[in-house]
């Protein structure tokens, strides 16, 4: 099945949409709004796959950190989904841009009738130019919130889930560094970027390390899972700093940002 060339998946992480002492960061969820919606209004059709609920929650809840126990855990995720929609719908708004939002669980996937009818609402919503926000569905889910091997893993894998659902042509990962390097960043000041990977091979997966920040879950061994995904459906995909959003323009023109992940050929005719 064809790719929709002008469709584009952008996945944000926690540590984008939160600062350093686990705030909101208005600023981020403004600038990225806006970046998005001036995409759109460039003839794109957008779905922002977003992480956070969690983290917001607890900031809302005024709690000192992290919960521990699975109750406390869900109910800080809906409470912090909640309050991301409700960001998310004000800045979208400013921007005069409707949003909708879908929330996921794993079976939502595997199901083959739920899946259709998950494919019919977001081709529905993009039909109508309306930005579907996508999230795990964490206050009732407590696999992806518990399991050491997770089915989405902070969101990486479920952007590249939603990519291949709605058949677009670029997935775009928001991470906390500047895209995937030969080691990691952080830790060696000597790190090269790696601008293209065309085959994701055992030497290219050697190099993924474990998880990020402190406040997400997804390192970029979930983003390279992520990109096998979606590259092995045909889809680009690119892993770029989220604190730079105005990297879609380039993205979308094609020139280089970050690190490209080049989706396979070999699927279409």
């Amino acid at each position: 099945m064809s790719l929709v060339q002008n469709r584009i998946v952008v996945k944000v992480g926690t540590s984008t949409l939160t600062n350093d002492l686990g705030q909101v960061n208005l600023r981020s969820f403004d600038h990225l709004a806006l970046v998005c919606s001036d995409i759109q209004n460039m003839g794109y059709e957008v779905v922002l796959v977003s992480s956070g609920a969690i983290a917001v929650g607890v900031n809302k809840l005024g709690l000192k950190s992290k919960p521990s126990s699975m109750p406390l855990k869900q109910a800080a995720a809906a409470v912090g989904q909640c309050k991301n929609m409700f960001l998310y719908d004000k800045f979208f708004g400013d921007y005069d841009k409707t949003i909708g939002q879908i929330l996921l669980n794993a079976s939502d996937i595997e199901q083959e009738e739920k899946k259709e009818n998950l494919t019919n609402t977001f081709n529905t919503l993009l039909e109508l130019g309306i930005i579907p926000v996508v999230n795990e569905n964490d206050s009732v889910s407590y696999t992806e919130i518990e399991s050491k091997d997770r089915l989405f893993g902070d969101n990486d894998m479920l952007s590249a889930v939603v990519a291949v659902l709605v058949r677009a042509k670029k997935l775009v990962i928001f991470s906390d560094i500047d895209g995937f390097y030969d080691k990691d960043p952080r830790l060696h000041p000597d790190a090269k970027l790696i601008s293209r990977i065309d085959t994701i091979n055992e030497e290219v997966q050697k190099l993924a390390g474990g998880a990020g920040s402190r406040r997400g879950t997804g390192g970029m061994r979930t983003k390279l899972e992520a990109a096998s995904l979606a590259t092995a459906n045909g889809i680009d995909t690119i892993v770029t700093n989220g604190k730079n959003p105005e990297n879609l323009y380039d993205i979308v023109h094609g020139k280089p940002v970050g690190t490209l992940f080049k989706g396979s050929t070999e699927i279409f005719v």
